[in-house]
């Protein structure tokens, strides 16, 4: 699902789909009269008016499809939640402890849903781009849907409650790496949103032969220079993932040498943050083409998921609630 929502954000295609339909828009116009109707109704969007007002209609079609599966996908994942939850909250078949958890889990698919109508509605109004603040609030929470899910995986299987071996200081290191990564991956939404990754992307780390890019130089504000402005975005993004990538790798090598952890989540973590790390760079030079840019946060994703793995590894669990 994040990663259609990568490829429907490179298509730019999210924005092909003017109206939210949660019964009807679940199968795609099938006879040209239903395909015209939907391309009338974008050329009423900004987007078609101000950007693609050379689209054709078979050219339409291609932008369509990817909003339409990301949709689709959308509501098959809430299914996915919402049913399985119900029926076995009735056989009252949940583990102990866990309806509020998986409850929260269903509402928060719920959210994802809005929060993305939300960010599409901006892309509607005068200009033809979605707000980078609702872009980051909406992979933000399909982010925290992923991590919960996984922690819960994690934790409801005994065996791997069992398997931990508790260590307090390795556990704040993997929570300070999971916070950069976050913080990372935000900025890259951001970055992603303002589209700031087509400019800078000859050279790196330094920006138009300065250490500092001349833009954010200029400003007064610092907090609305590394958040709404392209270089500044950019430049932050690029310096939390230097940062990130030394954080990390310094966690797994004292896992592995100073610790001497010999899970193969600790390696993973070492190998995964530095593929991430080029396949960023990579992104970056070959002006954001959409391979290398889906593989960046493909790669963000399962980085994240060798993170919290190592995180509930080194966690005590002793306070925890037991289930059966």
């Amino acid at each position: 699902m994040i990663s259609v929502g990568a490829i429907t954000r490179l298509t730019e295609s999210g924005l092909s789909i003017v109206q939210w339909k949660l019964a009807t828009g679940i199968i795609p116009p099938i006879t040209e009269t239903q395909w015209q109707a939907e391309f009338e109704e974008y050329k009423s969007s900004p987007e078609f008016r101000k950007k693609n007002f050379w689209m054709s209609a078979d050219e339409f079609k291609n932008i369509y499809f990817w909003e339409w599966f990301h949709r689709l996908l959308g509501r098959v994942i809430g299914l996915a939640y919402a049913l399985p939850f119900l029926y076995f909250l009735y056989k009252n078949a949940l583990p102990q402890g866990y309806k509020i958890k998986l409850a929260l889990l269903v509402l928060l698919v719920g959210a994802q849903g809005l929060m993305g109508w939300y960010m599409v509605k901006s892309g509607l109004i005068d200009e033809p781009a979605v707000s980078h603040f609702r872009l980051a609030a909406h992979l933000g929470l399909a982010l925290l849907l992923y991590a919960l899910t996984l922690w819960h995986i994690l934790a409801i299987k005994p065996d791997n409650v069992k398997s931990a071996k508790p260590d307090s200081r390795l556990y704040c290191l993997g929570f300070m790496a999971v916070t950069l990564l976050s913080a990372t991956i935000l900025w890259g939404a951001f970055t992603a949103g303002l589209d700031a990754g087509l400019i800078y992307n000859d050279t790196f780390p330094m920006m138009g032969g300065r250490w500092i890019p001349e833009e954010l130089n200029a400003t007064d504000n610092l907090t609305r220079g590394i958040t709404e402005t392209h270089a500044g975005v950019q430049f932050t993004h690029r310096w939390l993932a230097i940062l990130t990538t030394l954080f990390i790798s310094f966690y797994a090598l004292y896992a592995k040498i100073r610790k001497k952890r010999s899970e193969r989540v600790f390696s993973a973590g070492l190998a995964m943050v530095l593929l991430q790390f080029t396949l960023g760079i990579l992104t970056l030079f070959t002006g954001v083409h959409i391979l290398p840019a889906v593989l960046h946060q493909m790669g963000a994703v399962i980085l994240l998921s060798i993170l919290l793995t190592a995180l509930y590894k080194t966690k005590d669990h002793r306070k925890l609630p037991r289930h059966d």
